[in-house]
């Protein structure tokens, strides 16, 4: 039996929180941008040292503040939706290599 499949990737299996921290760690720390989509005044709550915010109200507009069209992105909110709603955003603007955390949690 397969593993269960993350909502918006079509072919990993799903991974833990720890997982996704190693993972997504891994990724910044070899160049990719770490991208926090929730609120200023939920950024300014707390976040890991790296990230830049950019509201996913605002990504359409400012997509271009993430770098250039295909830079590898790590992408977080509060619980996974709205990162879900980046992730296709960011693909859809020439970002194909965009890894979701979903929560700022599994940082």
């Amino acid at each position: 039996m397969r593993e269960p499949l993350l909502p918006d990737s079509g072919m990993l299996p799903r991974m833990t929180p720890q997982e996704l921290s190693q993972k997504a760690r891994q990724l910044v720390a070899e160049g990719a941008v770490l991208l926090d989509v929730r609120t200023p005044q939920e950024f300014q709550q707390g976040h890991p040292d790296a990230a830049r915010n950019i509201p996913v109200q605002e990504l359409p507009q400012r997509v271009a503040e993430v770098g250039p069209p295909g830079t590898r992105v790590v992408v977080y909110c509060a619980a996974g939706g709205r990162s879900a709603v980046a992730s296709q955003i960011l693909r859809a603007n020439g970002f194909p290599d965009v890894f979701d955390l979903r929560s700022v949690n599994n940082w």
